[in-house]
């Protein structure tokens, strides 16, 4: 038996966790991140100290921003390892619910520990505690079960051992993985008990890779075997299994082509003969023509949200069919599917042992070949620069770096016009390269999460691209990069205002309101003059070497100096069409967003008609 606080055997139970996939073994919990306040610094800060040999821990400034960083280092780490994040009570608890949000809608792992209440309740309330009338045993913690994919509150030091064991099963399961929370009354995080030794050995976690069920696998294959217009549609399912040698595999020998999802870019390298690029709202022109045509689409490790279905209005062929490889039946079923329950590359290899080789005819290779090619010149005249010595515009920005990069490099982002205009136009050299978080697509989430996928992949060039209203959201973990010496790249396009939100409200009749930066006249409106905002200048307060770019031209030599910097580095730019989005080609699918269905305004019922043609369009698959 071994006599310790509840807090200290916990820090020695996951110090000794580890997950194993093909025969390959990690830590399950890597590191600790924390913000030290009373609900937690004599607890789990004492015991982080007391083990410090056995628990790395790293300091952030804002809690929701360690669970961005925790994240980060997840899907970098294909979710085979993760982090924990320790909080105090109140406040501190309550920064933690976006953050896991976020990872429990991606299905990435985060552990996180905020302190509670007094269990004992020597006194009520205490600091920070929220009254609940009509409740003793509610506290601000609650607001966590909603987005975790498991609860617990350890009210006695014993319930500690089948709640941890609980937690980290979660956490290693590649179905039901997400945030998972356990809160600690600060009370019983200093309790000592005697713990058995059995507790604190070393516990191995198989991540399992089910193989496809016989009769699904043959309904499959048959209806694959049937198409004579399949598309696959790859998700993120593709990385988190390691499945991109098979789906390679299996396109090249079939002759199927591939579109993925903002989570599935970069399974197959952009020039893969097979790869169509992205799919949906912010898809190419050639895979939504695939799309809209095909008579049987597999999804391979995708959800179907919104933006990939354009919001039910992109799959129009009459017949269509959809085949559903997912390792979560709630997914497989989607679509009205053919499900193939199974990890995405052992369907793969039994699909593949099924279907014929050059399963399509060379016609369909060669019309989706050529419309590849038609879409890469867009690409190409968007991305450059007529005029070197002009302002960029946004996709130039994008050019003048995908000129420099290789795949080494991991570009993050997540919120704005960004999202669009990389899933369109990026061209992805490597499977983790393209790390967009459009799961719950978060502004702020990139510069803490850049911090954490550059601690899961040391030395490569990690770039975290931003917004001005982005940047604004989350800056504060520039100082913990700085702290911790971590030399990520941060690009930030400045545009003055919330440029895609804006676009968006000009569509839908919403005339761009309260999405730009500018001075309110004594009359209630905003002048044309942006506000005096000196986001450059922020960024170095913070410890950060900035890199002032004017021109396309010194957008280039500031991209190859930060991409060689050994320090954290910010490359600043400010973008041309500051009224619009990006100067990207459009939208080549409609997404949902419900207009006023009465309004005085011209600009509200010209998009309502807008609207009414769209949604006619809208198609359950039954």
């Amino acid at each position: 038996m071994s006599t310790l606080t509840v807090a200290q055997a916990l820090v020695r139970f996951l110090a000794a966790q580890y997950t194993e996939r093909d025969g390959v073994r990690r830590r399950l919990i890597a590191a600790t991140w924390g913000i030290f306040g009373h609900g937690n610094v004599a607890g789990i800060g004492q015991a982080l100290v007391e083990h410090g040999e056995e628990m790395p821990y790293h300091q952030g400034r804002n809690e929701q921003a360690m669970v961005h960083a925790a994240v980060g280092y997840a899907r970098q780490s294909n979710r085979l390892s993760a982090h924990a994040v320790t909080t105090s009570i109140g406040p501190g608890a309550t920064n933690l619910v976006t953050g896991a949000a976020l990872a429990t809608v991606n299905h990435l792992p985060v552990l996180l520990l905020p302190g509670d209440t007094f269990a004992t309740r020597p006194a009520d309330p205490v600091l920070q505690q929220l009254e609940v009338p009509y409740a003793g045993d509610v506290s601000v913690n609650d607001c966590l079960r909603p987005v975790s994919t498991y609860f617990d509150r350890i009210t006695r030091p014993e319930a500690l051992i089948p709640a941890a064991l609980a937690a980290v099963r979660v956490l290693a399961d590649p179905v039901q993985t997400g945030a998972v929370t356990l809160a600690l009354p600060q009370d019983v995080q200093a309790e000592a008990y005697d713990w058995p030794e059995e507790f604190f050995a070393e516990r191995v976690w198989r991540v399992r890779r089910p193989v496809p069920d016989d009769a699904e696998l043959e309904a499959a294959a048959a209806a694959i075997g049937r198409a004579t217009r399949p598309l696959i549609v790859a998700g993120g399912g593709v990385k988190y299994s390691g499945a991109e040698e098979a789906l390679a595999t299996f396109a090249s020998l079939t002759g199927i082509p591939v579109a993925s999802t903002q989570a599935g870019k970069g399974a197959l390298r952009h020039d893969h003969p097979q790869d169509v690029g992205a799919v949906g709202h912010t898809g190419t022109a050639v895979a939504d023509h695939l799309a809209r045509t095909a008579d049987v689409v597999i999804g391979v490790g995708t959800r179907w949200t919104d933006f990939t279905t354009a919001s039910g209005t992109l799959f129009t062929h009459p017949d269509v069919r959809f085949v559903n490889l997912s390792i979560a039946a709630f997914d497989s079923h989607k679509m009205a599917a053919l499900p193939l329950v199974a990890d995405a590359r052992e369907g793969l290899e039994a699909l593949h042992a099924l279907l014929d080789p050059h399963h399509v005819t060379e016609h369909y290779v060669h019309e989706y070949a050529e419309e590849k090619l038609r879409w890469e010149a867009r690409v190409t005249a968007a991305c450059t620069a007529a005029d070197e010595a002009a302002r960029p515009t946004q996709p130039q920005v994008l050019g003048a770096l995908d000129t420099l990069v290789t795949g080494d490099d991991i570009l993050i982002n997540a919120a704005g016009s960004l999202p669009g205009d990389l899933h369109k136009l990026w061209r992805a050299r490597s499977a983790d390269q393209y790390h967009v978080e459009y799961g719950y697509s978060c502004m702020g989430y990139e510069i803490p999460a850049a911090i954490g996928v550059a601690l899961a992949a040391p030395g490569r060039p990690v770039w975290a691209l931003v917004g001005d209203g982005t940047y604004l959201m989350n800056p504060t973990e520039i100082v913990t990069a700085v702290q911790e010496g971590l030399p990520i790249k941060v690009v930030i396009l400045q545009n003055h205002g919330y440029a895609s939100i804006g676009g968006l409200s000009e569509a839908v009749g919403g005339e761009r309101y309260g999405t730009a930066y500018r001075f309110r006249a004594p009359d209630g409106t905003f002048t044309g003059d942006p506000l005096p905002v000196d986001l450059a200048a922020n960024a170095a307060s913070l410890g950060m070497r900035v890199l002032t770019a004017r021109t396309v031209r010194d957008l280039r030599e500031a991209f190859a100096d930060a991409r060689a910097s050994t320090v954290p580095t910010c490359v600043y730019v400010e973008t041309e069409t500051a009224d619009t989005v990006s100067g990207a080609p459009p939208a080549q699918a409609w997404w949902d967003v419900p207009v006023a269905e009465t309004s005085t305004r011209a600009s509200a019922v010209k998009a309502r008609e807008e609207y009414d043609r769209h949604v006619t369009a809208r198609r359950r698959h039954l």
